[in-house]
């Protein structure tokens, strides 16, 4: 009697340790040939890269990262870790997931690969062009079943449902809204840029290290406008654990360049879908955090947008200890089964 309940109890406890099978990530780049920025700057081969999970012969799924992130990036514990695993709401084994990297990150052609300071200044249109000719030229895709994006891949998102309204049958922006780039969000992303360029070491993008700016900057900016005001709070309870937290992402190494940071932030200076947005046909599901610095609810532009849309609705992620600001989709555990019910019941359209 004892001996069966000490093996229910080490068999329950082995099975609290399992972990879901996660498949194997595939990674390529793509030539994009004779690339023609917004600016009528045209380069004649523009590197594209992306992570692939799953059979191409699937319903294809886009994912699209934030700033200064990768495809790959997106593959971490608490994003991909509880989506694309077997039984998880993006099974790879069900869908094809394809994650590109933006035009300025990861693989994918940007400054730091020769051009510096050269290179095109581009934007976020340039941006969604680069993926869209991956899509389709590189990948050869007609049509997917859905496209969501997180902070700038949410913002890519918005665009990408005004641009190629018929291409999707459901979209996922987070962590964004469909207004214009302005208020605090802009200012802040104005202080990442103008701490680099006025820095001595950059030396109009010259520099032969890494100017210091570079670190200081992205630590401000992600203090000031990610983590949630409780979740800090829980983290920082007292100045000497808020003076702790603080050397310790100040002395952290940054894997950046600065003129691929500063092109990253700059490419949103003139994002504004607002005007374009009844354009939308897919299914819409908006996600935000009620504590996004970046994206805060009392703007009210989601009141505003979501009427001119068909199908269309938010879910606001309540703010809590536990959330983490403009940092809270980044964890799909808050979201993961809406977007799972959602690609059972949206309807599809023909390719």
């Amino acid at each position: 009697m004892n001996l069966n309940k000490w093996l229910i109890a080490g068999l329950a406890w082995l099975s609290s340790l399992a972990v879901v099978a996660q498949p194997v990530p595939q990674a390529g780049v793509w030539a994009a040939k004779d690339f023609r920025f917004h600016t009528g700057q045209v380069l004649a081969q523009l590197k594209l890269g992306y992570t692939t999970l799953g059979n191409p012969a699937n319903e294809a799924v886009v994912i699209l990262h934030g700033t200064a992130g990768t495809g790959a990036g997106m593959l971490n514990p608490a994003f991909g870790g509880e989506l694309f695993g077997a039984g998880q709401p993006l099974d790879a084994a069900k869908y094809f997931i394809i994650i590109p990297d933006a035009l300025g990150m990861g693989t994918s052609s940007k400054p730091s690969d020769g051009l510096r300071a050269a290179f095109p200044r581009y934007n976020y249109d340039d941006m969604v062009l680069a993926q869209y000719r991956l899509l389709t030229e590189g990948l050869k895709l007609k049509h997917v079943r859905m496209i969501l994006g997180n902070s700038m891949g949410g913002m890519h998102t918005w665009l990408w449902g005004v641009q190629h309204p018929e291409f999707m049958d459901v979209l996922v922006p987070m962590a964004s809204l469909p207004s214009a780039m302005s208020g605090r969000n802009w200012m802040m992303r104005r202080l990442i840029i103008d701490a680099i360029r006025s820095d001595p070491e950059w030396m109009n993008g010259n520099y032969t290290q890494q100017p210091r700016s570079l670190q200081w900057a992205s630590t401000f900016y992600a203090i000031g406008t990610s983590g949630g005001h409780q979740g800090l709070q829980r983290l920082a309870p007292t100045r000497e654990k808020a003076d702790q937290l603080l050397s310790q992402r100040l002395s952290t190494p940054l894997k950046a360049d600065a003129n691929d940071n500063l092109y990253q932030w700059d490419a949103s200076r003139d994002y504004d879908p607002l005007a374009q947005i009844g354009k939308i046909k897919a299914t819409l599901l908006a996600i935000n955090s009620a504590d996004d610095e970046r994206n805060p609810p009392e703007l009210g532009v989601m009141e505003q947008v979501l009427p001119q849309m068909p199908n269309a609705r938010l879910l606001l992620i309540p703010a809590s200890e536990q959330t983490a600001g403009h940092g809270t989709t980044g964890q799909a555990k808050w979201w993961k089964q809406e977007v799972g019910a959602l690609l059972q019941t949206a309807p599809r359209k023909a390719p």
